[in-house]
């Protein structure tokens, strides 16, 4: 038992010492941020975009002409009245809507349900890309500062990705206190770069950019379409302004007007630095470079090697990459709740609601590394290739939730809503324009597969919800089946493989509640000896032996098959099995046979596998035939699976029977009571607080409680919804956790009732 408590507490330690101690979830209200701490965590995206934006629309520009470099001041002055009216309009949204969910909230309210699932479409895409994009383009300043380090970009990228989810995994203020000196240290850094570049210009000595390495330029003429492509490259400072709509929950009261403000704070920040990396790119004829970045050429020239500020160069560079790499953290907090709140609306799987240990969504967090991973990966840590991807799912966005909002002004008419309605209108209008725009011109370049994504996403949203409305509806017809059935009856029938402890304490239980009308079926191997020996009963009962079919598991299925069986007519399979040590991997390899026989018998209708693994202990002084059965059903509410469970259950004719529930807060457990009262049922309910919102550690303290008395067994009876494909992804994996947790605690046997649903 020592040896099974230490394996299981390796990894629970490791995951304590990256991760920090789990909350409680009445500590929600010490995660919410102060402005100070929000505007790192969600703005860091929006404020570092002035490192690449700039180069982003230079690139277009020098590629169809040399002379055309200084066009890219006005097109960003452009951008940054763009940014100002996107900021402006998301300020009415964040007072109007403290929920999370943004653009998709917006949306869904006033527009309908097809426009919200695009606009959710859009960010979730966007929040990908921000992760790639941010990460891979702070690896180009590390790289261009290092260039010893240029052939190590994807490593190093993917290692940054998973320094991000560690942060974020340990909760929202933890990673907001940790970005939060990099994001304030740059924003100085790039004011006082950008303050000193100026300040030399105009006083007539601007320093001069030297170009290593020079993309190639054209010499052709300038036309609106290469300005038009110019702006919509650029157009890559807007990302990350929606961010705080979609986290405005996650402010300190009162949320809107503290959301408000940090939005104003982040939007006059962006645009000033914008503007004069801008400008200085222009007056020091930095230029688009396949080595260097373009903030870099600007730096080295503002703080020159032989100068005294020389070493503001690195410092520049340094935070650059720091700020470019926590951007992605905006897509941390964005990507988890926006999908925590598509699942609760049932367009999303439903495991993206559930909080983490520390509070946060951790499978969002997780789910977001790994795609982001996936494309860093798949694009070499190319920062030119990913941006071509970018800009379409947010501008898209923008556009969705500010329509939505001018139709809110104009149906709620209240006081001052035309001014709100023409700012909201102004935005949607030219952000739509510019949606427009980015994907004409850079559909060919890579963003037809983000077009292509959107539409697909919208398709898998439809899918997702059509799945859960069909399972929802079985469920209600179910429980109303169960509700109505006779009384069930039970045949149960013991496999025996070999002659050993394990199987004794299956025959027991099999005894305990079925006396001596049980079976036992031996299936015969020509490979391997016959276990027997001279033994041809257990527990008294004859051996049957069955002739091998195809495999081991087919004849016990035509056996199982020649059984009656259905919905009120149970037949339990009691598989026992014998560990030499409480180690999983052995545990597969030894049981490989065993394990292949329990995955086929739960595809069949009315079967229930009772699982008796047994590990060598020490003596127990209680003989086996003095030992109780108590028996525990794991229900999670007051439907169809749960109420087949304890109707299982009641065909066991144990007199210790109760329903366990596991309540993650009192609400929960109040409405449970008052479901379980409602229904009338015989069992009596014992509801368990697991306000860690994890059933493992309630569980087993609840079970080594009543196994403390060493002539107790516990029989946990557990209600398994069974989906065939796909459709299984769509559903938390707790009836395969409790397995693996239960696999080796001893004197516990674990019955699947399972239920299969479409």
């Amino acid at each position: 038992m020592a040896e099974v408590q230490e394996r299981a507490n390796r990894p629970v330690a490791l995951k304590r010492a990256l991760i920090g101690r789990p909350r409680a979830s009445g500590e929600m209200g010490e995660t919410l941020l102060s402005k100070k701490l929000a505007l790192p965590v969600f703005a860091s995206d929006p404020l570092s975009s002035v490192a690449y934006a700039t180069e982003a629309a230079l690139v277009v520009l020098v590629a169809a002409s040399v002379t055309a470099a200084h066009l890219v001041l006005p097109i960003s002055m452009a951008i940054s009245a763009l940014l100002a009216i996107v900021v402006l309009s998301y300020r009415q949204t964040v007072r109007v809507y403290e929920t999370s969910g943004g653009a998709y909230v917006v949306a869904k309210d006033n527009l309908g349900t097809l426009p919200s699932l695009i606009a959710a479409a859009a960010l979730l895409v966007d929040y990908i890309l921000t992760v790639a994009v941010s990460v891979t383009a702070g690896v180009l300043a590390l790289t261009s500062a290092a260039p010893s380090l240029e052939a190590h970009n994807v490593v190093i990228s993917l290692a940054f990705v998973v320094l991000l989810t560690v942060a974020n995994l340990r909760g929202v203020r933890e990673s907001g206190i940790l970005f939060a000196l990099p994001t304030y240290a740059f924003v100085a850094a790039m004011y006082v770069l950008v303050g000193t570049g100026v300040a030399k210009c105009w006083a007539g000595a601007c320093p001069e950019a030297h170009v290593t390495d020079p993309v190639a330029t054209g010499v052709g003429a300038i036309g609106i379409l290469v300005l038009l492509r110019a702006f919509a490259s650029g157009a890559a400072a807007l990302t990350g302004v929606e961010a705080i709509s979609n986290g405005v929950s996650a402010f300190r009261s009162p949320k809107s007007k503290n959301a408000a403000q940090t939005l104003a704070a982040m939007g006059i920040i962006a645009i000033t630095l914008f503007l004069g990396v801008s400008y200085l790119a222009v007056k020091t004829g930095a230029r688009p470079s396949e080595s260097a970045s373009l903030l870099s050429e600007i730096a080295r020239a503002v703080f020159p090697a032989s100068s005294p500020g020389a070493a503001m160069y690195f410092v520049v560079q340094g935070l650059t990459f720091a700020i470019l790499v926590l951007a992605a953290n905006t897509s941390y907090q964005g990507f988890p709740r926006l999908g925590a709140v598509l699942a609760r609306d049932r367009f999303f799987p439903r495991q993206f609601v559930n909080l983490g240990d520390r509070l946060v969504y951790s499978n969002g967090i997780v789910v977001l590394s790994g795609v982001a991973s996936l494309l860093i990966w798949a694009f070499h840590a190319d920062v030119i290739s990913l941006i071509h991807l970018y800009v379409i799912g947010v501008f898209t966005a923008f556009t969705l939730s500010q329509a939505g909002m001018v139709r809110l002004w104009l149906r709620r008419r209240e006081r001052g809503w035309r001014k709100s309605a023409i700012v909201n209108g102004i935005g949607a209008a030219a952000t739509g324009i510019v949606t427009l725009l980015v994907i004409q011109t850079k559909f060919t370049q890579g963003a037809w597969m983000v077009t292509v994504a959107i539409p697909l996403l919208v398709v898998l949203f439809v899918l997702i919800k059509r799945h859960y409305r069909v399972v929802a509806r079985r469920l209600r017809a179910g429980a109303a089946a169960v509700r109505s059935a006779p009384e069930a009856t039970n045949t149960v029938v013991v496999y025996v493989e070999a002659l050993d402890d394990a199987t004794s304490l299956a025959a027991w239980y099999a005894k305990q509640v079925a006396g001596r009308s049980f079976r036992a079926v031996y299936v015969r191997d020509k490979n391997r000896p016959d276990p027997r020996g001279g033994w041809w009963d257990v527990g008294g009962v004859p051996i049957e032996t069955l002739e091998p079919s195809e495999s081991v598991a087919d004849a016990l299925l035509d056996y199982v098959w020649s059984l009656p069986h259905g919905d009120s007519r149970f037949v339990t399979v009691v598989v026992p099995e014998l560990f030499e040590r409480p180690s999983l991997v052995a545990a597969v390899a030894r049981g490989r046979r065993t394990f292949s026989l329990k995955l086929r018998l739960r595809d069949e209708p009315g079967v229930v596998v009772t699982d008796v693994p047994l590990v060598p202990e020490p003596p127990n002084t209680v003989s086996l035939e003095e030992r109780r059965v108590l028996t525990r059903v794991l229900i999670s509410g007051v439907q169809a699976a749960s109420l087949r469970a304890v109707q299982y259950t009641q065909s066991l004719g144990l007199e210790d029977s109760r329903a366990l529930f596991f309540a993650f807060d009192e609400d929960e457990a109040r409405r449970m009571k008052l479901d379980w009262d409602r229904e009338n049922l015989e069992m009596p309910l014992d509801i368990v607080e697991a306000p860690f919102r994890d059933l493992g550690d309630p569980l087993l303290k609840h079970l080594r409680g009543l196994t403390a008395d060493p002539d107790v067994v516990v029989s946990v009876v557990m209600p398994e919804l069974v989906f065939s494909g796909w459709r299984a992804l769509l559903h938390n994996q707790n009836a395969l956790y409790i397995k693996r947790l239960l696999l080796f605690e001893p004197r516990v046997l674990l019955s699947s009732v399972p239920l299969h649903l479409p």
